[in-house]
């Protein structure tokens, strides 16, 4: 009868160069093996995981409490991303063993209108270290896609890198920024990858997150709620319901990564989620919080000064309705920096 050492290493190095090692064990010798098993586990999960990252509750802690607050005090101008984010996150992580498919969200809106920010809340809450998790992964569409006669590879590429970090981690997230500066196609290796019963070799993908930004339909969506404004309609009062179907359409139709896409036709996206165009008075609070962030007081006098320099000769508005700032929040921070230097 052959028994375990107390050394797991010694002991599997044993049961390797036995012929047939498991066949020739003995039930008790088995439940030896089991133990060190369980002792392997139990020492990577409180020695090694304590102090690297894993894929357990420590190294993705989802607080969507934190997110939620977050997005409340820091996220301006966007009323139904709040209204929609955080209870998808919840429903999704919460009802995580009966899922059948992984949790995907579309963002669509202008430039400077918090798509790429509330995604980086997103990623900080769910991991304990953010963006910078081994278990989030983010694609550049310019710079990972370049060229629309390498669609084929590019498919290849996501398709196999996808499943190795599902792999690794199933409670994985994927971020897909500038959707619309990818080559048509390419989002077609993705619609295997994120539906029902995606694989069958056992790969779970339904714990993960996918989320895609894009400027797609952007004008559309300053279009349509600026119709709707000079209808009476308040900004405050819009729906998702009022965007969605836009979103959908413009999506599916518009050049970029999404344009005839399976993904779209599939029906696999759980939201889209418009980042409303930012008002003039949007613009201000960013450059409000601009000043916070570099412990200046955005009420004394010389910060009311720049900040009114810069809505006056560094603010553009689109020219259907006068309303909306073309760049958003995007180009503020710089423009605070340099005031304030």
């Amino acid at each position: 009868m052959m028994r375990c050492p107390r050394m797991l290493p010694l002991c599997l190095t044993v049961l390797v160069i036995l012929p047939h090692p498991l066949q020739s064990l003995e039930p008790l010798s088995m439940g030896a093996i089991g133990g060190a098993v369980a002792m392997g586990m139990y020492f990577k999960e409180y020695t090694y995981c304590r102090f690297s990252e894993c894929c357990d509750d420590r190294s993705i802690p989802a607080r969507i409490h934190e997110l939620e607050r977050s997005l409340e005090s820091t996220l301006i101008g966007q009323h139904i991303v709040k209204q929609h984010i955080v209870p998808a996150l919840k429903a999704h992580i919460a009802s995580s063993d009966k899922s059948r498919k992984p949790l995907v969200i579309s963002f669509h809106g202008q430039p400077g209108t918090g798509k790429n920010f509330v995604a980086d809340q997103i990623a900080n809450a769910l991991y304990l270290k953010g963006s910078k998790s081994n278990y989030v992964t983010k694609y550049l569409g310019q710079a990972d896609f370049p060229n629309e006669s390498q669609v084929g590879s590019y498919k290849a590429k996501i398709n196999l890198e996808v499943r190795q970090t599902l792999r690794s981690c199933p409670r994985s997230l994927f971020i897909f920024d500038e959707v619309d500066k990818m080559p048509s196609g390419v989002f077609d290796a993705l619609t295997s990858l994120v539906d029902y019963n995606a694989f069958v070799d056992g790969t779970d993908n339904t714990k993960a997150i996918f989320i895609f930004l894009s400027n797609t339909a952007g004008s559309h969506i300053a279009g349509h709620l600026g119709s709707m404004m000079k209808n009476g309609r308040l900004r405050e009062d819009t729906r998702l319901s009022d965007f969605e179907p836009l979103l959908r359409k413009a999506a599916y139709n518009m050049d970029g990564g999404m344009k005839k896409t399976t993904m779209i036709e599939s029906l696999v996206i759980d939201h889209f989620i418009p980042f409303l165009p930012m008002e003039k008075a949007h613009v201000i609070k960013c450059l409000e919080a601009e000043f916070v962030r570099w412990f200046r007081d955005p009420t004394q006098p010389k910060a009311q000064e720049i900040i009114e320099d810069i809505i006056n000769s560094s603010i553009s508005y689109d020219r259907t309705h006068s309303l909306f700032a073309i760049s958003g929040c995007k180009t503020l921070e710089k423009k605070v920096a340099m005031a304030i230097h």
